[in-house]
């Protein structure tokens, strides 16, 4: 069967075969291939860890379906062998854990709706926003400006598409004549239409910047799969700025990714009284996030970690072994 020998539908077939971030999975592809990977699972013929991890369900003929889903909706399954993969933006999720778990790796592959190629939107002035579906006014206002701002400093501006600080995010991003000025970033597939409220909101991100998801068309949100697209907006970007967060929540779980990867936290911060601003301010207080209070600190903040990460070592003069 053709499948065998497509790199593209043996990706697509894998994300049906387990959930997507499987670290057993993922080592398994890295270790045979993606073709052969499939081919083994498809087959049973995989080690018993591995067979024990996937559906025995598993279908080309799904992967097909989700290929020909994406591309209905003007979308394309971006993978690894892509020119357009952000290679370099993943490398670190190897390694990665937080919460006793493994990253597991780059994503076997990412369904894209949007015109820009995925690389360049990972640019050097990609800022994820986060924070609080029930936000205030407050916290909405400043997420609109913050966003408008970046955007029109030509920094793409990456989000989850939720309600709160998410949809206030986006829509001031897109509210500037910027290309590509932001990107949603989806707990659940490109076709669900999710959440309700932002269908067009989400209509509008793809026609200038582009909509992004590693789950397959027609998966439905979880609650564990929002979790999981903190891992694509953290590594995606070159930093994360919170916008109003609980201190136990999705916007706080999003920072502690960033800061495991090595990537700088912001944080703005709000009221002293401000029950969804406690989040910022513990993130501040520990030393894990900047405090920001515009745009210009956010690009300073990325220019200085860009600066920090790319400083040669100062060699030893020859001779000189560090002693005194």
């Amino acid at each position: 069967m053709s499948c065998y020998n497509d790199v593209r539908r043996a990706r697509a077939f894998l994300q049906h075969a387990a959930e997507p971030t499987n670290p057993i999975l993922a080592r398994y592809v890295t270790k045979v291939g993606p073709v052969d990977a499939a081919h083994h699972v498809a087959e049973r013929t995989a080690p018993t860890g591995v067979l024990d991890q996937c559906r025995r369900d598993a279908s080309w003929q799904l992967a097909e379906t989700w290929l020909q889903i994406a591309a209905g909706l003007g979308g394309r399954f971006v993978i690894p062998e892509d020119d357009e993969w952000p290679a370099e933006v993943f490398s670190d999720l190897g390694t990665v854990a937080i919460d006793g778990d493994t990253l597991a790796g780059p994503p076997l592959g990412l369904w894209v709706q949007g015109e820009p190629r995925l690389e360049e939107l990972a640019t050097a002035r990609s800022v994820a926003i986060v924070g609080a579906r029930a936000a205030t006014e407050y916290g909405e206002h400043h997420a609109a400006e913050f966003a408008y701002a970046l955007a029109s400093r030509n920094a793409t501006v990456w989000s989850g598409a939720a309600y709160g600080i998410d949809g206030a995010a986006h829509r001031g991003a897109l509210a500037t004549d910027s290309p590509a000025s932001t990107v949603a970033v989806l707990p659940c597939g490109l076709d669900v239409g999710y959440p309700a409220g932002h269908v067009g909101l989400l209509q509008r991100i793809a026609t200038t910047g582009a909509v992004v998801s590693e789950y397959p068309p027609g998966t439905p949100p979880a609650r564990h799969r929002f979790l999981v697209r903190h891992r694509l907006l953290t590594s995606l970007t070159r930093a994360t700025l919170v916008i109003e967060a609980g201190r136990r929540s999705g916007a706080h779980h999003a920072a502690l990714l960033a800061d495991k990867l090595g990537r700088p936290v912001l944080a703005v911060p709000g009221p002293l009284s401000s029950a969804t601003s406690a989040g910022c301010h513990r993130l501040i207080q520990d030393g894990m996030a900047h405090l920001v209070t515009s745009a210009d600190d956010v690009i300073a903040v990325i220019e200085e970690s860009d600066e920090a990460n790319t400083e040669p070592e100062t060699a030893a003069p020859a001779g000189e072994t560090g002693r005194s």
